[in-house]
């Protein structure tokens, strides 16, 4: 099982059967997902559960690739081929040779690109840039993309040839939106690597704020909901996780349909300007003490509401200058 992908959403099951039926195989993989949701992690996975293994992944962002430089990239050059060439180069083809060569958002590469990726695919032989020699290369093609490619062919962006070359099994993976199911399985596990990666105590997410996190639409899908538990973790010291405050702006507003607005994806800020950490904890506190009237401890109180040590909440109470006695109503 792939064990490192978290959820039971039935559309992520059915591509972790998907996966573990094609990592076996050195068969042309494509994964198809929006941008965060997780194709990177299943590409190497596949490579990973392959009998290449032991060999290169190599991972090649298409997009970020100058138009001017793609071909000595990925293909390589020899020396003096070009102003700057002062030693000869292999491409990330040759520097992949026996292992898997991850094309991440291969949509982006321009036309001219990719009929000269078809050629290699094709031929499994290229020419660096300036030199003559075929090279035989031999790499597992993993693809991925954020974007329709059928509908990219039929828009004449992306050639129908190479589309059914990488088509051979393609992997959907659904958006975070389409498996809140999976959230709180989710930002449990992101709020424990927060933990251990910032040295803090573990602050688990309450079901108050794990209702809170199924509101939103996550454009951003896992790799956001990622950031946010990890900004919460560090806004909240160990102590809870300030997870409203990272997530929402102070002028956000829901919509008719209970879902926090997209475009509510940034830092707390007052006046234009980030509150300060103690800022941040201090109108988190703040706002669970009028909710409980002021109440500390008990049922209803503030360190319940706040999933901490009543002791703990005192002291931060204490720190950062907060009397209950002006929340009471």
């Amino acid at each position: 099982m792939l064990t490192m992908i978290i959820g039971y959403n039935k559309g992520l099951k059915r591509a972790i059967r998907e996966v573990g039926l094609v990592a076996q195989t050195d068969s042309t993989a494509l994964i198809l997902g929006e941008t965060g949701s997780g194709k990177e992690l299943i590409a190497r996975y596949i490579h990973q559960h392959s009998s290449r293994a032991n060999n290169s992944f190599i991972r090649v962002n298409c997009g970020a690739i100058p138009s001017e430089l793609i071909d000595s990239e990925l293909f390589g050059h020899e020396k003096g081929s070009f102003t700057g060439a002062s030693s000869k180069k292999k491409g990330w083809f040759e520097r992949a040779n026996g292992g898997t060569l991850f094309l991440d958002e291969i949509g982006e590469l321009s036309l001219a690109a990719q009929v000269r990726l078809l050629r290699v695919l094709q031929e499994g032989t290229l020419t660096r840039v300036g030199g003559e020699q075929e090279i035989n290369v031999n790499a597992r093609i993993v693809a991925a993309t954020h974007r329709n490619l059928e509908e990219s062919v039929k828009g004449g962006i992306f050639r129908e040839d190479l589309w059914f070359r990488i088509n051979v099994f393609p992997i959907r993976l659904p958006a975070l939106r389409d498996r809140i199911e999976d959230i709180a399985d989710l930002a449990e596990y992101f709020a424990q690597k927060a933990s251990n990666k910032l040295g803090l105590p573990l602050a688990l997410p309450t079901e108050s704020q794990i209702s809170y996190l199924k509101k939103y639409e996550w454009p951003g899908n896992v790799r956001e909901l990622q950031v946010i538990i990890e900004r919460a973790a560090i806004l909240g010291q160990g102590a809870f996780l300030a997870i409203e405050e990272s997530l929402v702006l102070p002028q956000a507003s829901i919509d008719n349909n209970g879902k926090v607005a997209n475009q509510v994806r940034e830092p707390i800020r007052t006046n234009g300007v980030f509150l300060t950490l103690n800022e941040a904890l201090k109108l988190h506190i703040t706002k669970a003490l009028v909710h409980c009237h002021g109440r500390v401890e008990g049922p209803f109180g503030a360190a319940q509401l706040l999933a901490i040590n009543p002791n703990t909440l005192r002291s931060k109470m204490k720190t950062l200058g907060i009397s209950k006695t002006n929340y009471f109503k």
